[in-house]
């Protein structure tokens, strides 16, 4: 932006722009021709990539899934039979054996497809700065999933290549599924003109119990055990605070108009401390600060037998908001609560991508996941190293996680983060 723009501005514009593309996809629908079909490949075939495979489906009935690629082949084809047994879109699962890739080179061999309109990135997070530099330099609009890095090496180059996407006029939509929800998009558009006051605080959570482990078998490599347990590991997850929290912070900056300016914040292994666990903390809170002095309080824990929390709190000088996935409320001189019906976001933000694809419809979110990615990896490095950091040094830190070599074979483990010691991961 080339001339200054409040925080209220920033709010309202990113709100209606949203808005505009949160249409149904039936009312788009009729201007592409039935005969014409939306060819999609997915690059990242577990359990969501599977799932935005079908929502790609769901959005637009000219969707087809054409290609699909993962790195181990016993994935790629399960996937590919889960899509070809749902009812209502196996006829447009049309992936012959040809356009079915596996290993680590699978991304590429898919985007050497010329006739793909959009790809599906959803693998480990570690890959997607990768695949996304590689997709946008095939010319592919893309849907790439939350987070975009792990780590801020990662970052810079989510930037850079939405940069690209906006020289070559490709759509970019993340799966920040929040942006695209009707139930946030009406509480942040009464937020940005004002309805309560001016935002001088928030909280975030999502505190639950564990997640899924895939025990070790004695088959695998280290590397293929640490991808197939990849959660576990920070340089392919960016631990559960960038994996998963990402949504929350998000919703945070998006209130607060960008990301912070610095946080200081803590975590620790304290119940999952077993190696299966790989190197991750199960606990963290930190506090942020905006620019405009505006703090907030972020909090995420995965330990069974504890209390859950999956929402956002934002106070204003004249009220609060409290929002979640179920319903959104504003309470003070401008109350409010959601009614109405809600579109599945997990489909409407395909919709928002088909309906920039098809007709002309710029949108491109890399830069602001971005951000919000690394506002959850600021988190994460200041939790494990103890200390306070500024969003600038972190995002031009010199951590990058990557491996030495991606092949199938000895794949050390880092130690787990000693907060005091440790230093930048």
């Amino acid at each position: 932006m080339k001339t200054p723009v409040t925080r209220r501005d920033f709010v309202r514009t990113t709100a209606a722009a949203s808005a505009a593309a949160a249409i149904s996809p039936m009312a788009f629908a009729a201007r592409r021709q039935d005969s014409e079909q939306i060819r999609v490949g997915v690059i990242g075939c577990g359990g969501r990539g599977t799932g935005a495979a079908v929502n790609a489906m769901q959005a637009h009935p000219a969707v087809h899934i054409v290609a699909m690629a993962d790195i181990f082949a016993d994935r790629l084809t399960g996937s590919h039979a889960n899509l070809k047994g749902q009812e209502p879109f196996k006829d447009r699962v049309q992936v012959n054996e040809a356009h079915l890739f596996s290993g680590f080179d699978a991304y590429m061999q898919l985007l050497a497809i010329k006739d793909i309109d959009y790809v599906i990135l959803a693998t480990p997070p570690h890959f997607r700065p990768i695949h996304f530099e590689a997709a946008v330099a095939a010319g592919k609009h893309v849907f790439m999933e939350k987070p975009v890095a792990v780590d801020p090496a990662g970052i810079r180059r989510v930037i850079e290549a939405g940069k690209v996407a906006d020289e070559k006029n490709l759509c970019v939509v993340s799966g920040t599924q929040r942006r695209h929800h009707i139930i946030y998009l009406e509480a942040m558009q009464r937020i940005a003109d004002g309805a309560i006051g001016t935002p001088v605080s928030a909280n975030c959570y999502w505190n639950q119990g564990g997640l899924w482990m895939h025990a070790r078998k004695p088959e695998y490599s280290d590397m293929e055990w640490q991808i197939r347990n990849w959660l576990y590991f920070a340089w392919l997850s960016g631990d559960h605070i960038c994996e998963q929290h990402i949504h929350n912070i998000d919703v945070c900056n998006w209130a607060f108009g960008g990301p912070p300016v610095k946080a200081i914040g803590m975590g620790g292994r304290q119940v999952r401390t077993g190696w299966e666990y790989g190197n991750i903390f199960d606990h963290f809170a930190i506090e942020f600060q905006y620019a405009d002095g505006g703090r907030m309080t972020s909090m995420c824990r995965q330990i069974d037998g504890c209390a859950s929390r999956v929402e956002e709190f934002i106070q204003g000088t004249n009220g609060s908001a409290f929002l979640d996935h179920g319903a959104s409320r504003l309470t003070g001189a401008n109350e409010w609560k959601f009614e109405g019906r809600a579109p599945n976001p997990y489909v409407v933000e395909h919709a928002n991508l088909i309906e920039g694809i098809t007709n002309g419809y710029h949108i491109n979110e890399a830069q602001r996941v971005a951000e919000s990615t690394m506002t959850a990896i600021l988190g994460r490095m200041s939790a494990y190293s103890g200390q306070e950091m500024t969003y600038e040094a972190a995002l031009n830190a010199d951590l990058d996680l990557s491996p030495a070599r991606y092949a199938f074979g000895p794949m050390p483990v880092r130690p787990v983060a000693v907060p005091g010691k440790t230093k930048f991961v």
